[in-house]
């Protein structure tokens, strides 16, 4: 008797393949280390599609409940994982095992004070963030309506409104290493948010504070910033657009 498509068995569905992960994490505590040191983990029955987030929590887990990191949302909003994953800035909760491979180094942000292990003093960071004054400014009462914008006026500065301010392009760029005076790209893009807002008023301001010593100018355009990026923000674009209204006076 013949059997119809709907009458046949699923097929049983494929198994997963399981890897063993080799995780090497550069440890240090100020408190009682003299230096860094590194320790390895050996993570099995790993998938694919598990972050390095997830290795990271087995280590902790399962192995060395000391290991010390900053995780929240882990799904790339909060942006408090932010480290160097085999030599580059990314979040370790964006970050699939199958993308990384299974011999991963994990390191703190650079540029920042170590608090512990992957933990590091964004107090620093924080305050050149605030530096640029990084919310709407306006004098005129709204009164009972909404500060109305545009579909277009709202597109000049999309893109920047992205930033989740895990400070991994800030911790990515070069200049910022040897000069901490340095504003950094986290608190150029936020200023552009606002600089090109048509309901700020506070533009000039802003790009004044810009035009220092410590200010937009010590960009030297790597692209560290824009390659670091997890929201890929066109950072070294805000950047240099930023450069232009100091210039040319338009915004």
């Amino acid at each position: 008797m013949a059997v119809t498509a709907d009458e046949r068995p699923e097929a049983p569905a494929s198994p997963v393949a399981k890897l063993t992960v080799s995780l090497h994490v550069k440890r240090y505590n100020p408190e009682k280390d003299d230096k860094p040191w590194w320790q390895d983990f050996t993570i099995e029955n790993m998938e694919g599609t598990d972050r390095v987030l997830d290795a990271l929590h087995q280590a902790k887990w399962y192995f060395d409940g000391t290991l010390t990191f900053r995780r929240s949302c882990a799904h790339g909003v909060c942006g408090s994982d932010a480290m160097v994953i085999n030599g580059a800035n990314a979040l370790a909760c964006g970050k699939l095992i199958q993308d990384v491979g299974t011999d991963i180094t994990v390191e703190p942000i650079r540029g920042l004070p170590v608090i512990k292990d992957l933990v590091v003093d964004m107090n620093p960071f924080f305050a050149q963030y605030r530096s640029v004054l990084p919310y709407l400014i306006n004098h005129n009462d709204p009164g009972y309506k909404e500060r109305y914008q545009s579909a277009e006026d709202r597109e000049r500065f999309d893109d920047t409104t992205k930033c989740i301010l895990c400070a991994a392009c800030t911790t990515s760029c070069p200049i910022f290493w040897g000069n901490s005076s340095y504003v950094g790209p986290a608190a150029i893009v936020n200023a552009h948010r606002f600089i090109f807002d048509s309901r700020d008023q506070a533009a000039a301001e802003r790009l004044e504070i810009l035009n220092q010593r410590s200010g937009v100018f010590r960009c030297r355009t790597a692209f560290n910033c824009t390659e670091a990026c997890p929201r890929d923000i066109k950072v070294t674009q805000a950047i240099e657009e930023v450069k232009r209204a100091i210039l040319y006076g338009r915004v």
